[in-house]
């Protein structure tokens, strides 16, 4: 079954489920907006380990989404999306599997595989992420939710590194209170320059009803990309409520991508990031 474009407008009212209906879409235009682009270990002071600045850091990582975004013309993969609610009226669960199919520059076709569940949870909701993320690759919203020094503050707050290789991680502010940007923080991989994780909240909250979300987002490489891998995402109801999304990616195949283009700039970064790790060695 094909999925088609809907109207967006959703009645206001303070039922939990339809203000979920609201609130999820702008949520998942938050993470649509970020680059092709999943770890986690302690962190260390910025100021003692990262050989970059926050500036070189910012260079190269919108350099690189760029070259990716350029390579990349189609691909195709599946996603399980699941939500449970637990509130008033009643709870709710669901479950949708959907096959994707993207074409460059900005086309997305998803088939509906298979749904079970509440109804109005997979009218109102996985079906309305849907259709925000196809409205997210306008060229205008791209602008608007672009991670770059237009819409972000960028400031760095850690270096990690573990035997698969190492992060820059950067606390990101937005610059205006735009409901489809977020705060929080992003990892940057140190050879790829690319986000693989993203730990954040929007900007502005879209809702007096919501109490508060919290958005927790990973990516895989597939070939010379960043892809989406994991989501996570809990949204309280400030009367009461609960409600938590998780989408799997699975099933990646790149159908059609150049090679990925390598700058001096990014190359240098990279040596200078090789330069820490042997120094790091060399005092043991």
């Amino acid at each position: 079954m094909k999925f088609d474009n809907m109207h967006s407008g959703v009645s206001p009212t303070i039922k939990a489920p339809v203000l979920l209906a609201y609130l999820l879409p702008i949520l998942l235009l938050v993470i649509a907006s970020l680059p092709l682009s999943a770890q986690e270990t302690d962190t260390h002071s910025a100021s003692i380990t990262a050989q970059l600045t926050t500036e070189q850091v910012v260079k190269n990582l919108i350099m690189m989404n760029l070259e990716r975004a350029r390579a990349l013309h189609s691909y195709a993969g599946t996603r399980t999306y699941k939500l449970e609610y637990q509130g008033l009226p009643s709870n709710r669960n669901a479950e949708m599997v959907v096959d994707l199919k993207f074409r460059a520059p900005a086309t997305k076709e998803f088939s509906i595989r298979s749904s079970a569940g509440s109804n109005m949870v997979i009218e109102k909701v996985f079906k309305k992420l849907l259709e925000a993320e196809k409205e997210s690759l306008t060229e205008e919203a791209q602008r608007r939710t672009a991670l770059n020094n237009d819409n972000y503050e960028f400031r760095m707050v850690g270096y990690e590194s573990k035997p698969l290789g190492s992060t820059y991680v950067l606390f990101v502010n937005p610059k205006t209170a735009n409901k489809f940007l977020y705060r929080g923080r992003i990892w940057v991989d140190a050879k790829d320059f690319a986000v693989i994780r993203l730990q954040a909240e929007p900007s502005k909250n879209p809702s007096l009803l919501v109490k508060n979300s919290e958005i927790d987002h990973r990516y895989t490489k597939v070939s010379d990309f960043w892809l989406p891998a994991h989501n996570r995402t809990i949204t309280s109801i400030r009367f009461g409520g609960r409600a938590e999304l998780t989408i799997e990616y699975s099933n990646y195949q790149i159908t059609a991508a150049d090679a990925v283009g390598e700058s001096h700039t990014v190359e240098t970064a990279r040596l200078a990031d090789t330069s820490h790790l042997q120094s790091s060695r060399d005092h043991k």
